[in-house]
Formats: structure tokens, C-alpha cells, sequence
């Protein structure tokens, strides 16, 4: 299940956060492609960032995308310098006081218990804290979209230049590599 899950999804960027937002690639792209496209992915996904979830419903797809698309819009404002839409704080503030996750240290790592009646919300409600440790915290200024064909991902630039141009340089980089050689 978790090599299907990694084949499926991204999960190499280092910010809980944005790796939820790249739930959607290429997003510059001529075709952006949704990957939460049902319930059961939604808790693969939250599965495989260790948020255990026994079951997510349309109505928590639904919620996990506005949130989704929220972060991604705040991150993606900052990146380019400009304020971000108040409708889509508001929803990641929402999200965020929403949840009842707690923090907890179980077999020697960190973790979170969620609560059994709202597992997805509090699921949701740690990613949102998460994105609003990043997109209002210190490094906040190191936001940046990649620069990759066609993928628009958020990053968190932390070369020690702050000249990071890609969200992953086993991937876009690569990509971007490959295809500069074939130029040649």
C-alpha cells in the first residue's frame, strides 16, 4: 500500500503542507491533475502522512480540497510578494480551529491522536496548523513556486543562497536537466 501510495501521490516535499497542495500536479499546466479524486484517496493520503483516518466521506473530500486549494492560494501569494486573498485565510483559520488533534510521542516519534468523531476535521486542522506556521512564519519570505515545466508547486527554499529554483530536483530539476541535454 505505501509504494502504491508514493507512485500515486508526492511525498517528497518537506513541509507537511505543500505536500498536501502538490495533491494536484502540473499545475501551470495545460491539464492539472487531480489525485484526491475520491474519498478513499483522501485517506490513503492522510494515511501515509501518518494522520490515521478509518474512513473519509465526500463531504471530508470536499472540505480537504477547499482547504487544499486555500493553502496553496495564501502560499502562492506570498511567494509572488503580493497579500493574500482573505477569503482563503479564512478558511485555513477556520480549518485550523476546527480540529482537535493532539500531539503525541508514541514508539519514540512524533505523532497525532485524532479524535473519533472527527478524525478527517482533525486531520485537516494539523495540516492547516502547519500551513500557518510556514506561510506566517519566519522563513515565510523563502516561499517560492517551482519553477519546473508545468508544475507551479510551493517549496520552502532553504539553500543556504535562497537560490532554490525547483520543488524537487529528483523531479522537476531532473526533468529540466534532461531536457536542456536534449537541446544540446
Amino acid at each position: 500500500m505505501a509504494e502504491e501510495v508514493h507512485r500515486v501521490f508526492r511525498m517528497d516535499n518537506e513541509v507537511l503542507a505543500f505536500r498536501f497542495t502538490a495533491t494536484v500536479s502540473d499545475r501551470a499546466g495545460m491539464a492539472p491533475r487531480e489525485r484526491l479524486t475520491d474519498p478513499t484517496r483522501l485517506k490513503a493520503w492522510l494515511r501515509a502522512t501518518g494522520l490515521e483516518v478509518t474512513d473519509a466521506s465526500p463531504a471530508d473530500l470536499k472540505n480537504a480540497v477547499e482547504l487544499r486549494e486555500a493553502i496553496y492560494r495564501i502560499g502562492s501569494a506570498i511567494a509572488a510578494g503580493e497579500q493574500p486573498d482573505s477569503k482563503a485565510v479564512r478558511i485555513l483559520n477556520t480549518a485550523a480551529a476546527a480540529g482537535h488533534a493532539k500531539p503525541a510521542l508514541e514508539r519514540g516519534l512524533a505523532g497525532w491522536h485524532l479524535t473519533e468523531i472527527t478524525p478527517v476535521g482533525d486531520a485537516l486542522g494539523v495540516l492547516a496548523m502547519d500551513a500557518i506556521h510556514i506561510l506566517g512564519g519566519p522563513d515565510r519570505s523563502r516561499i517560492k513556486n517551482c519553477e519546473g515545466p508545468g508544475c507551479a508547486g510551493l517549496f520552502l527554499d532553504t539553500s543556504r543562497g535562497a537560490n532554490r529554483r525547483w520543488c524537487s530536483m529528483n523531479t522537476c530539476g531532473n526533468r529540466v536537466k534532461k531536457m536542456r541535454i536534449a537541446e544540446s
